[in-house]
């Protein structure tokens, strides 16, 4: 009969060990995968993600250019009647489907020298890239455009590739005669024999025939190659570039200047074309790049508001 007794003690020790093995299992199912402690201080994956962009949604585009700018960028504008001016000085929103990621605006103006284009673009960068921020992800998307309209990055303002920004005697017209010929000869970028071409002024000021037979307009004593070239822009915003390409056709010659810049996440494309039906007088490079700079440096001011 005391044997009997001893049976309710051991299922009673049974239980208690059975209780103590599930608890032992409950605890163990808030550890990690890897078994890490997500308590132990370490980051998790979430809080080492790149940070996003500073800037969140873009401007209006078409209020963003004052109508003093416009004014000078659009010669007669205010020739028009009211009603033609004012549409003029609207602009054209250009069509987006996602005004957070991307806007833009388009002006234009025939006038007694050919017609004139201006378009600005704005363009919000998100990176989708958990290792790769919002600025670097449009550092990359600006490098990329760079290199498509082949600026070599990380050239100084106003020094030609290959010069050093130090040389005094780079930006003499002895040298830069020399420049000229070894570019050509070593078959120069055709934007950058443009540039050079513009930039040459003859001893009478008169018309100097370019390498396609089309007589160039004489450009300010003030102007030189380093200047007008193709290159990057170290007095604007974070990064940018500016670009010039001219181009003949059929109905008359046009030259384009596409300034690029970078505010954080946000690309910015400023582009001012002139159109001209008479072959011999080609749009001035010195001109149109100086108002378009003008143009980038209003822009970029709205991002450090």
């Amino acid at each position: 009969m005391q044997r009997k007794a001893y049976a309710p003690v051991a299922a009673l020790a049974a239980a208690v060990l059975t209780v103590g093995l599930a608890s032992g299992c409950s605890t163990g199912s808030g550890t990690t995968g890897t078994g890490e402690d997500p308590k132990s201080g370490e980051s998790s994956p979430s809080a080492t993600a790149a940070q996003p962009g500073k800037f969140q949604t873009l401007p209006e585009p078409c209020g963003k250019v004052s109508r003093k700018t416009l004014r000078t960028m659009l010669p007669g504008v205010d020739d028009q009647s009211d009603q033609d001016a004012e549409k003029t000085y609207d602009g054209q929103p250009a069509l987006t489907y996602d005004t957070d990621r991307r806007v833009g605006c388009r002006w234009s103006l025939e006038g007694p020298d050919g017609t004139r284009h201006l378009s600005v673009d704005y363009e919000r960068v998100v990176s989708y890239d958990p290792e790769v921020s919002d600025d670097d992800r449009a550092r990359q998307l600006y490098e990329a455009r760079a290199s498509a309209a082949d600026i070599p990055i990380g050239t100084p303002s106003g020094h030609p590739p290959g010069t050093p920004a130090g040389n005094p005697s780079a930006g003499s017209p002895k040298n830069q005669g020399k420049d000229r010929k070894g570019d050509k000869a070593g078959g120069g970028t055709s934007a950058q024999l443009t540039a050079e071409g513009d930039a040459e002024v003859d001893a009478d000021t008169s018309p100097t025939p370019t390498a396609t037979g089309i007589p160039s307009a004489p450009a300010s004593p003030t102007a030189n190659a380093a200047d007008l070239a193709p290159r990057t822009l170290d007095d604007l915003a974070d990064d940018a570039f500016l670009n010039d390409r001219l181009a003949t056709a059929d109905s008359g010659v046009h030259r384009d200047i596409t300034i690029v810049f970078r505010s954080s996440n946000v690309l910015v494309t400023v582009g001012y074309d002139q159109w001209a039906a008479d072959k011999r007088h080609i749009p001035s490079s010195e001109d149109l790049q100086s108002k378009a700079r003008g143009v980038a440096q209003e822009l970029a001011g709205h991002f450090s508001d």
